[in-house]
């Protein structure tokens, strides 16, 4: 019996999955006949075959004197969760973001990345809302402005002009969100295929958010004084990545500040690279005294600034920004006329605006930051007494970065957790190497409840047992 057919089965079954998982998108050109036999260990004609009941098929074309090409025609919709490798749904992005969202309320989120109600300005937002009910019909009714509500926009410049960043009005760009701000600027920046460099660990919404984008993702190992620069260098020179995506203070999931020699060497690097850098601000109001930002000291030339306000004032209220060269910009907003026809929700927007200048926001923060000293301190004694330890203590912020005895697997504690109805965050979701199965991000507030460390003890105990 011929094994051709299965040969040539196995090059069709190729292809599907490479078209599938958006390797090659419509109009990509496949591989040469021959480069394509080489690649499978099969004959010319083989692929030929293959190739032949393909195009038979509809899902690729093929042009005379130029080769084959996917039509687009037939290609699945594309489901996040299959463009991952197979992996435990315990460090899976998708899985662990939804568990946090779809939570019932009464179950506990120690691995969420957001603060509880009571620790929002909800008295300020109250009397925002009760003032916009009041505004002019176009604010309730009509789309937003391309670029945003010029009220916002301009308290943003004022505040970049205290970092130190002087900004015109056509640099900045009100988004729907943050993360908005960095699906506008993969789609302005990015081509599937593209190298995209990110700190390991990193949030990780940036991985499932570049995974929609098709794009390659390296990680580089993140220090308490930002990326380890030797590795940073290496990977430059070998991958040439197109973007870089980081959060500089208090860095998401290990609390770690970027310090002033590691900001001056990553910016010099990034020159001679042509490397363009997202700085993700979001977390710069948690910090008691400001520390460097690569967008200062470059001034908004080869990095874009990013930030929102949800983790300050409202994450049902959201709106997002971009600052970066006037050019990029314009770019950019045209992308956001496309994808969502204007700027973001002008009510949004206005209620933002209004906190903001209200005077009471600054009071705010400034009691937040001295409830969440005691939350660090409080959380990482308790985290301590049942043997998980702090990687470091964050001068701000509400994360801690804890690995656990023994190097246990924190999935595992993760599962045990889940079926105590707790959602925790295991190390190796923030880990493009999958290298921190041994840590666990902790949100402080959230890790108050007596019966969490009850779990944790357990869960611990029965690590070292086995």
């Amino acid at each position: 019996m011929s094994s051709g057919p299965t040969r040539t089965s196995k090059v069709m079954t190729a292809i599907r999955a490479i078209v599938e998982n958006r390797s090659l998108a419509s109009g990509d050109r496949l591989p040469s006949i021959r480069s394509f036999a080489a690649t499978m260990g099969v004959a010319p004609s083989t692929v030929v075959e293959a190739y032949d009941r393909l195009a038979a098929e509809g899902l690729i074309r093929a042009r005379r004197g130029s080769g084959f090409y996917v039509t687009g025609t037939r290609a699945p919709p594309m489901m996040l969760a299959n463009a991952w490798p197979p992996r435990d749904s315990a460090v899976d992005p998708f899985w662990v973001s939804r568990q946090s969202l779809d939570a019932d309320p009464t179950v506990m989120k120690p691995g969420c990345g957001w603060l509880p109600a009571a620790y929002m300005p909800n008295d300020a937002l109250r009397r925002a809302l009760r003032s916009l009910a009041r505004a002019e019909d176009p604010v309730l009714s009509y789309y937003g402005s391309t670029r945003g509500s010029p009220v916002l926009r301009g308290l943003l410049l004022r505040r970049f002009a205290e970092e130190g960043i002087e900004a015109s009005p056509q640099q900045l760009l009100l988004t729907a969100s943050g993360t908005q701000a960095i699906d506008l600027i993969c789609r302005f920046l990015l081509k599937p295929g593209d190298t995209v460099l990110v700190d390991d660990p990193c949030y990780f919404n940036f991985r499932a958010l570049l995974r929609a984008h098709q794009v390659r993702l390296v990680g580089v190992p993140y220090t308490p004084a930002g990326s380890d620069l030797t590795a940073f260098h290496e990977v430059l020179t070998t991958e040439r990545p197109r973007l870089y995506i980081t959060n500089s203070a208090l860095h998401n999931p290990t609390g770690a500040t970027l310090s002033p020699q590691t900001a001056y060497k990553i910016l010099s690097l990034a020159a001679a690279h042509d490397l363009t850098i997202v700085e993700d601000d979001i977390y710069a109001d948690f910090e008691p005294e400001p520390s460097p930002r690569l967008a200062v000291l470059d001034g908004l030339d080869r990095v874009i600034r990013i930030g929102s306000f949800s983790k300050t004032l409202s994450a049902s209220i959201r709106c997002g920004y971009i600052a970066a060269r006037e050019d990029w910009i314009e770019g950019i907003a045209d992308l956001q006329v496309a994808t969502n026809f204007g700027g973001p929700s002008p009510v949004a927007a206005e209620l933002i605006a209004s906190v903001l200048a209200g005077g009471s926001y600054r009071k705010h923060m400034e009691e937040l930051r001295l409830r969440l000293v005691r939350a660090r301190r409080q959380a990482g004694t308790r985290l301590q007494s049942v043997g998980i330890q702090p990687w470091l203590m964050p001068r701000g912020g509400f994360h801690l970065w804890c690995q656990l005895p023994n190097d246990q697997d924190s999935a595992d504690l993760a599962r045990a957790a889940l079926a105590e109805n707790i959602v925790l965050a295991p190390g190796n979701v923030f880990s493009v190497s999958q290298s921190a199965s041994a840590f666990m991000r902790f949100n402080v507030v959230q890790s108050s409840d007596p019966r969490l460390f009850a779990v944790l003890r357990r869960a611990v105990r029965s690590g070292r047992a086995s």
